[in-house]
């Protein structure tokens, strides 16, 4: 199981990444753009994931994905349980995440 400071230690180790806290809730950005988001109790995280692809991750371990809130359904966006991942598919999802939201280069360098 991952915690809220894992969550961090990873989404801190990439570049641009900024947190914030919004209405009680812990959000990582590049500049404006927020692509992880603890929920207010720290058990789910929601991240950036294309919409496309969603319902399908979502139907796929429904016992560990979840679709995001009716309210933020416009946006590329899933939740997961964090008790249901380890630390490497935690690692996964937050740079893939990071990744649709930082510029092209700038993962390039990162990743190599």
């Amino acid at each position: 199981m991952v915690t809220a400071d894992d969550v961090r230690r990873v989404a801190m180790s990439l570049p641009r990444t900024t947190e914030a806290l919004v209405r009680d809730r812990v959000k990582y950005r590049i500049g404006r753009i927020v692509y992880l988001a603890l929920s207010a109790d720290e058990t789910r995280m929601g991240f950036a994931f294309p919409k496309a692809e969603r319902v399908a991750l979502v139907e796929a371990e429904p016992d560990k994905f979840m679709m995001p809130r009716p309210s933020d359904e416009r946006y590329n966006w899933v939740r997961v349980r964090l008790d249901a991942i380890d630390e490497a598919e935690l690692t996964e999802l937050i740079v893939e995440a990071w990744r649709m939201c930082v510029p092209k280069r700038v993962a390039a360098e990162h990743l190599g």
